[in-house]
């Protein structure tokens, strides 16, 4: 039997009252995988910003002018403005990934998720816990920050609700297709190095590039150091989805840099009860089972022990991600999403550093001297616990009844009339998925093993079954991996189990959801955990998943999330020209 994750039952409105200070909230409005992994194989000038252009200090930074507001700050936007003089760092969280940061005076957006779901097609995948942003209430930022492309931290509906004055940040790497996305909004768009700090007001951020072991598809992630201008011993550094930057590491060893007073680390365990879909579940009898999910222990040892050990010396973590639900996910949120309870758990256990658990709407003050790190709430974030506690429900249910959640397609059906113009663009892309198969590691270990279940292997290493391809509902379209070519040889469909006994590596996916990643509907993220199944021998980033991930994502494909993206800004009234 699964070990049971108890769910925590939701706070009430009473409780979030005496927090915001006042009555119930009234219920939050509410709209409506990726994976982050360690691979241990792995060993100039800026534009003008605003009508005042950059300011440049007396070490080369940039410093950042206030932007104009297109609108009167509220009055409880002014009062907290007025009431928030530095008394140091105030970090608050809004769900997620998303951060933001003053020091009273200045504000910083990071990867900002404001709206109740994010994504960049067709889906949305709602945050958890659910809260409603008032972005008029909210201290208007002075600066946006984006770590990197993935759609959980890039949001064009959410950008939608800032000034258009506001600058955009970015890293060097981050995809043309995603800076030219924010510029169609209206946006200026600066990218910044590891040697130029920042200065947004009094605020300084270095971003660093992330470390050389992260994983492929989330090498462009730049991660944030922020503190005071001018001090150090207090700084914040946002490990966002990405190893420890090795520059990082480096100027803490050679002493230029003091260990961080707080430490921001991001639970992408994403664990799915048994019996729920989820990238890593392995199709292979006796490869699936509870043993096979990952564990809050896990997880915490993961996180606070073999993440943190370069940062010795840290005194304070933050948990943060996990932090949405998946679409069609009978079991609402991941287990081990609830970083109050994993951080009380973690307090109990070690004694190297205090962790807290934020939830949306709670309030972390760095102090810019040797005080506390100290937890309160901003009045403009609203939890939603009726919503909550149903979700919650809907967990417990699972966990106590557990059953077996098939796939189903998660993007729209294909009209009739695209039934032509989805085939051909599928029979474009399989040839080009062939080649780049072979650079993965499922490809590599494919290409290497020479026998199997029945006997030594021919040419053919791995099948691709589509279901329901057009106007044949229930059908399935088989494909077999040639290494010889490489190709994609047209087979016949046999059943999920003789294809299992003839080839080590299979990918099942619907039709239309393969279709849509071409089309610009949908990115591979989306479609995982939904509507993919498979199986492989190896280890679990051995799966065919993450050969897609590698081979779909926007650092590979930038022209597919560009697609996705002209979907998203023409549902904002920009009309965008597509390729697909």
């Amino acid at each position: 039997m699964e070990a049971r994750h108890e769910p925590t039952q939701a706070p009430d409105e009473a409780e979030y009252a005496r927090d915001r200070g006042g009555g119930p909230p009234a219920p939050a409005a509410r709209d409506g995988v990726r994976r982050h992994r360690h691979d241990p194989q792995l060993p100039d000038h800026l534009p003008p910003v605003g009508p005042a252009g950059p300011q440049t200090g007396a070490e080369g930074d940039v410093r950042c002018p206030p932007p104009r507001h297109p609108r009167p700050l509220p009055d409880r936007a002014k009062e907290f403005v007025m009431a928030a003089a530095p008394v140091g760092l105030e970090l608050t969280f809004l769900g997620h990934q998303t951060w933001h940061i003053t020091d009273g005076l200045s504000s910083v957006l990071l990867d900002p998720i404001l709206a109740p779901a994010f994504g960049a097609g067709s889906l949305e995948f709602e945050i958890w816990p659910p809260r409603t942003v008032d972005t008029q209430g909210m201290p208007g930022p002075n600066a946006v920050i984006l770590s990197h492309e993935h759609l959980d931290h890039f949001h064009l509906p959410s950008l939608d609700l800032l000034a258009r004055t506001v600058p955009v940040y970015t890293g060097t790497t981050t995809p043309a297709a995603v800076t030219d996305a924010i510029e169609a909004l209206g946006f200026t768009v600066h990218r910044v190095d590891h040697t130029q700090p920042l200065n947004v007001g009094d605020i300084e951020i270095t971003l660093y590039p992330a470390g050389a072991r992260t994983l492929f598809w989330e090498k462009r992630v730049s991660q944030p150091l922020v503190r005071l201008a001018g001090t150090t011993g207090n700084d914040i550094f946002i490990g966002v989805d990405a190893d420890v930057s090795d520059l990082y590491i480096e100027q803490l060893a050679q002493g230029t840099l003091t260990p961080p007073r707080l430490a921001v680390v991001s639970n992408n365990a994403q664990t799915v009860p048994y019996g729920a879909l989820g990238a890593d579940n392995n199709l292979l009898p006796g490869m699936d089972g509870p043993r096979n999910r990952t564990t809050g222990l896990q997880i915490l040892n993961g996180l606070l022990i073999d993440y943190l050990k370069p940062l010795d010396g840290v005194r304070d973590v933050a948990l943060c991600g996990n932090g949405f639900t998946a679409p069609r996910s009978p079991h609402g949120p991941f287990l081990y999403a609830d970083h109050k309870a994993l951080a009380a758990t973690a307090n109990e256990l070690q004694h190297l550093f205090r962790v807290h658990g934020p939830r949306p709407g709670d309030r972390l003050t760095v102090p810019s001297g040797d005080g506390p790190v100290t937890t309160s709430r901003v009045p403009w974030v609203t939890p939603d616990p009726v919503a909550e506690k149903s979700e919650l429900a809907a967990l417990a249910n699972f966990l106590d009844s557990p059953q077996r959640v098939e796939p189903t397609p998660v993007t729209p059906a294909l009209a009739k009339e695209e039934w032509e113009k989805a085939d051909a663009l599928v029979a474009e892309e399989l040839p080009r998925l062939a080649r780049e198969l072979i650079a993965t590691r499922t490809g590599a270990l494919a290409t290497s093993i020479h026998d199997y279940l029945a006997g030594p292997l021919g040419a053919h290493r791995a099948v691709l079954r589509l279901l329901d391809p057009p106007g044949r509902p229930g059908e399935i379209d088989s494909y077999a991996w040639n290494i010889t070519g490489p190709t994609w040889d047209k087979i016949t469909t046999t059943s999920r189990e003789e294809a299992m006994a003839a080839h080590p590596f299979g990918i099942e996916i619907y039709f239309q959801d393969f279709a849509a990643v071409f089309l610009g509907r949908a990115q591979i993220w989306d479609v995982v955990g939904g509507s993919y199944q498979g199986w492989h021998i190896g280890e679990n980033l051995d799966s065919p998943v993450y050969a897609l991930f590698a081979i779909y994502g926007e650092h590979q494909r930038p022209d597919l999330a560009a697609r996705c993206y002209a979907h998203s800004l023409a549902t904002l009234g920009i009309p965008q020209e597509t390729a697909a």
